[in-house]
């Protein structure tokens, strides 16, 4: 065997960048369930007891927490005065729950993929799957922080306006249903958005619909905003002017029949509104920063999930965009587009 030195050195220094990053993580989930970052939000400099003082924990976890936050530059240090603090761009992704590059709750979903790590590697030798429901549930709020972000920027103003007149139908008064809605964060958006139209949020997740119907109540929408627990390819109803399916198709075991309910259900000139993760239709072509994160979140949770139900197709997170038409085709739709996209999304349109 003959070792470049520097091929080696290459490949220990992404290993120290890579296990910084994981070992950082949970101190992220720490300052975001702790409220430290919050805490931060004044751009105030800070000492480990000021800050301590201010959240009610412990001096000294404090000093080491905010250490780990300097040597990852997710927040400042000054080492005259010994004190440190959070820039603007600091805390406007650490601190704002609203705004639509929130971060911690990213982390908040990775990490729950280490606590379901036994059924995962268990899943790999039997080929079972593991379901939604029963992964670990910071999962489920992680993934509504993590993903709320992305539809706060881009919903409402981009992605629905992408559509064929869609946008002029749901400011006039429309019928939607938000399959596999999860905590609800995408149909409350829409429904703040859009005050004359009425939204009905489906997900087979039944402790999911508790949290949304919450969200609606507390945004103020519950009158045109209804959750059920239902699956993507029997949800009640008919007639629909839009129907979405966000960030949630290629974790379905059986994509084409939920395609095909989709159909049924729409109006007939109604619109189905498919977001998904961006992806190209390669390996070779996913193979990037974003395709890492995909790929990597859907060996966890995205392929397990589908293993687990009936069809078990497995489209995984980087399905691309030919796949997914393949899916809507066999749903019978007629017409299919990308209407837009992100560099995490890409956002597609069929028709009847």
């Amino acid at each position: 065997m003959t070792i470049d030195q520097a091929k080696l050195d290459g490949l220990v220094g992404s290993f120290v960048g890579d296990l910084g990053a994981v070992l950082h993580a949970t101190t992220v989930v720490i300052g975001e369930r702790l409220g430290l970052y919050k805490a931060m939000a004044d751009g105030e400099q800070v000492t480990p007891e000021t800050l301590a003082a201010r959240t009610g924990t412990d001096t000294r976890y404090i000093a080491e927490w905010l250490c780990a936050q300097a040597a990852s530059h997710w927040c400042e240090y000054d080492a005259e005065s010994d004190t440190f603090w959070l820039t603007e761009e600091q805390v406007f992704v650490l601190t704002d729950e609203t705004n639509p590059l929130y971060l911690p709750g990213a982390f908040l979903l990775a990490g729950s993929t280490m606590r379901d790590e036994p059924a995962i590697t268990d899943a790999f030798r039997t080929g079972a799957g593991v379901g939604w429901h029963e992964h670990h549930h910071d999962l489920f709020c992680g993934t509504e922080k993590f993903f709320r972000a992305g539809y706060v920027a881009n919903l409402t103003s981009g992605w629905i306006p992408a559509l064929d007149g869609v946008d002029e139908k749901l400011r006039r008064g429309a019928r939607v249903a938000d399959i596999g809605c999860g905590h609800g964060a995408s149909t409350v958006i829409m429904a703040l958005a859009y005050p004359r139209s009425t939204f009905l949020g489906f997900d087979y997740h039944e402790a999911s619909i508790d949290v949304a119907r919450k969200a609606a109540a507390d945004s103020g929408v519950a009158d045109r905003v209804t959750f059920e627990v239902a699956s993507a390819d029997r949800f009640p109803g008919t007639d629909y002017d839009l129907v979405c399916v966000f960030d949630a198709l290629h974790d379905m075991g059986d994509p084409g029949a939920a395609a095909a309910h989709v159909h049924s259900a729409l109006a007939p000139d109604g619109t189905w509104m498919i977001v998904e993760p961006f992806a190209h239709d390669t390996l070779a072509e996913n193979l990037t920063p974003v395709g890492r994160v995909f790929y990597s979140a859907s060996t966890c949770i995205c392929t397990p999930a589908s293993r687990a139900q009936d069809g078990a197709r497995c489209l995984g997170a980087q399905a691309g965009e030919t796949r997914i038409a393949g899916v809507v085709a066999d749903g019978g739709f007629s017409r299919f587009r990308r209407a837009t996209e992100t560099p995490f999304n890409l956002v597609f349109e069929a028709r009847c």
